[in-house]
Formats: structure tokens, sequence, C-alpha cells
């Protein structure tokens, strides 16, 4: 499935239907790259003016790293779709088949390995929608905020999408380690972007 190169209004569509993919996953990867391609403008409306000069190496640098990010969520559309794929497959397994418990297992395993990356990948924007907002033009600032959103909208969608494969693993001291990899993550990250977004908002109240 190329979920990549069709239109906005075909992913949707396909968000819409009834098959089991894209879903949650893909559309939190898709989100978070928004979400970071804007922070990505805040940098490119603010290299080359003189009263940004003395942060002009910074705010590059910044742009380079959240290219990269933007690459990588991108790519987590289809991994998501194809790690998940199998899992939706794997529930058909009767229940007194021998080899289900031990294939679910490995599918909720690797369900769960798409969204946890764009979990990760969020944090990491979310760190950058802060340099983006501190350094940036004012005159877009606002565009950080709204990026910083949507990277922590992606970031909640992307832990729900996670935890709901470890709810189900057999192996709890497996699940219970990812599952305090989210939960830090969450408390981390979480008052960093409400910080960033409320900073912004409230210049316009």
């Amino acid at each position: 499935m190329d979920l990549l190169n069709g239109s906005v209004a075909n992913f949707t569509e396909q968000l819409a239907s009834p098959a089991p993919v894209p879903g949650g996953g893909g559309a939190s990867a898709l989100v978070g790259a928004i979400g970071v391609a804007l922070g990505d403008m805040v940098g490119e409306l603010t290299v080359g003016k003189k009263k940004y000069a003395d942060v002009e190496e910074e705010i590059k640098a910044l742009m380079a790293r959240a290219q990269a990010l933007r690459v990588k969520l991108l790519a987590c559309i289809e991994k998501d779709a194809k790690m998940f794929e199998p899992l939706s497959r794997a529930y058909g397994i009767p229940k007194d088949d021998p080899t289900r418990d031990e294939v679910m297992e490995k599918c909720l395993r690797d369900a769960a390995s798409a969204p946890l990356e764009i979990f990760d990948l969020c944090c990491e924007c979310i760190e950058l929608q802060k340099e983006f907002a501190e350094k940036g033009s004012k005159l877009v600032i606002s565009d950080a905020a709204t990026g910083v959103v949507f990277c922590w909208s992606a970031m909640y969608g992307a832990a729900v999408n996670v935890k709901v494969n470890t709810k189900l693993m057999k192996d709890r001291a497996y699940a219970e380690e990812i599952n305090a990899h989210i939960d830090a993550g969450m408390a981390k990250y979480w008052p960093i972007a409400e910080k960033v977004y409320q900073d912004v908002y409230q210049r316009f109240c």
C-alpha cells in the first residue's frame, strides 16, 4: 500500500474506510510531520533576516533536524501500516490453535514498534519547536505554536497506539518497560509543549 504518494483527500478517505490501515498510528505520524514542517517554515522565514543574524546558524541547524524528522515521520506512515496488518490477521487465528499466543505476541510487539518510534520522534519535534519559538522570527511565532500543538497531538496519538498493544502482551515485563518509557516521555514533553503554546498564545491576549 502506497500511503505517501496519494492526495491528502485520498489518505483521509482511507482513514475513514473500514480498512484496518491506515489508522491512528499513521495519522499521528502525518500530523507530527505537518507539525515539524511548520517549525521548519519558521526557520525558512527567519534565515537571512538581519534582526536574527546572531542566531542564523542555530536556526539552520534546527531546520536540518526538522527536515530529517519530517522524512522519518512520513516513513512511519507506511511502517505503521506494514507492522499492523499481520496483527489484524492474527486476531483471526482460532483460540485453540497452539501457535496463536506466540504469533500474537510477535505481532503485538511489531505493531507497537511503529507508534513507539513515532512517539519518540514527536518528542524530538517538541524540543525543536521550543527552539523555533524562542529564536525564530516573531512574525511567524504563531506557526511555531501551531506546530507544537500538532506534534503534541501526534505524541498523544502515538502513545495510545503503543498502549493498545502492550495491554494485550503476555510478556508483562517487556510491556511495562515500554509503558514506563511512554509515561516518562509524556510527563516530560507535555509541559514543554504546553508552555511553548501558552507563551505564544498569551502574546495575543
